[in-house]
């Protein structure tokens, strides 16, 4: 497998179905008005992306219900009317608590198996007015196209029913399609599907990009693949989240890329920005995506080489989600802020302070190899 490959699949590890026998447009559609007090029902809540859609969405005063198994930091949001259950109608109670209730919109962050969607979203389908589905980049097909729309083909498995991820996470991105198709199946013209990329920032569990501001602060020569050119792309948590009250409250239809920032960003400027928040002594070595490619068993979060089946991976259009009101901050303030939080989660020992990529054995003896074959080179 490649180091590329691996990429791949570690962003579909985490991290434009729009057909007329859908019932969706292929372009977004958008209620005018004043959305008012809205009631929400947030399937999930207690991860990473359901937090910070809470706080967005209280902070808009609206009214929000959560469904989930009350398993994961049940603490969070004790003000919150929580209703549990399980996303998958055969477990336990199912979907039971979701029998009465009347709401404007539902947030689905939970939707990995079509089964299930179509479940909640079955049942939910008489008593909301719109179905929100994050789904991912992931859906669609490879190689990643360069400067790819939400028109791109998607992935497909096959077998269809097939409740399993793969070995490698290798049916993620077909099995969120599928569930792209269930919701809108159905909810005729009353969905609206969120394809983010990587979601960053504080309170981010996975460790992939926080890796970054994290390793530069610890200090010393920190290995850097590929070239500053090379682009990234990457949202805010924050910032999809008050993206996504603000579609349930214009109540916007349709499908859409969540990828970050509005322009190009070029990966030296994250680094640069990583360096400037940690400790500015550290120092970058940049290292050839073909020699980074070339290593086995190392992966790098975040970046993906800018060539071959990943050359589009950090360059999907969002010109959609700009128009329907997606902004962001700066990327050197998510620099920060994910620092700030960390260095707070390594004192409090809370548990989400774990990191992707190398060790620090796996970098140092990366490092040495890089040095052996440079002096080969000069010899």
């Amino acid at each position: 497998m490649t180091a590329s490959r691996r990429q791949f699949l570690q962003w579909s590890a985490t991290a434009a179905l729009a057909g007329a026998g859908l019932g969706l447009a292929a372009t977004p559609t958008k209620a005018t008005g004043k959305a008012g007090k809205l009631k929400l029902l947030i399937l999930g809540g207690t991860g990473f992306l359901g937090p910070a859609t809470i706080e967005a969405a209280q902070a808009r005063g609206h009214q929000v219900t959560m469904f989930n198994r009350g398993k994961t930091r049940p603490e969070l949001f004790p003000g919150v009317e929580k209703l549990h259950g399980d996303r998958d109608p055969k477990k336990g109670d199912g979907l039971k608590a979701l029998e009465q209730g009347t709401w404007d919109a539902v947030i689905d962050n939970s939707a990995y198996y079509p089964r299930m969607v179509a479940a909640s979203a079955g049942l939910l389908a008489p008593r909301i007015r719109q179905y929100l589905l994050i789904s991912s980049i992931s859906a669609y097909k490879e190689p990643n196209p360069e400067a790819g729309t939400e028109d791109a083909a998607l992935a497909t498995m096959p077998d269809p029913t097939l409740e399993d991820m793969g070995k490698n996470y290798e049916y993620y991105g077909a099995l969120k399609a599928l569930c792209e198709q269930a919701a809108q199946k159905a909810l005729p013209g009353r969905t609206t599907v969120i394809r983010p990329g990587y979601i960053v920032g504080p309170d981010d569990p996975s460790g992939r990009f926080t890796y970054w501001p994290a390793r530069f602060d610890r200090g010393g020569e920190v290995a850097v693949p590929g070239a500053p050119s090379d682009p990234l792309q990457f949202i805010d948590v924050r910032d999809l989240a008050t993206w996504l009250v603000l579609l349930v409250e214009q109540r916007t239809l349709g499908v859409f890329n969540a990828c970050g920032p509005a322009k190009r960003l070029a990966w030296g400027t994250v680094v640069e920005a990583c360096q400037k928040a940690g400790n500015p002594s550290s120092k970058p070595l940049w290292l050839p995506a073909d020699f980074i490619v070339a290593q086995k068993d190392l992966e790098f979060p975040i970046w993906a080489p800018y060539a071959g089946e990943t050359k589009g991976f950090h360059t999907w259009r969002n010109d959609r989600a700009v128009k329907a009101g997606l902004r962001f901050r700066p990327a050197d303030q998510t620099v920060k802020d994910t620092l700030a939080w960390y260095r707070t989660q390594e004192k409090l020992e809370k548990g989400r302070n774990k990191l992707a990529g190398p060790t620090a054995e796996q970098e140092a003896k990366l490092l040495a190899a890089w040095r052996e074959a440079a002096a080969g080179r000069k010899g």
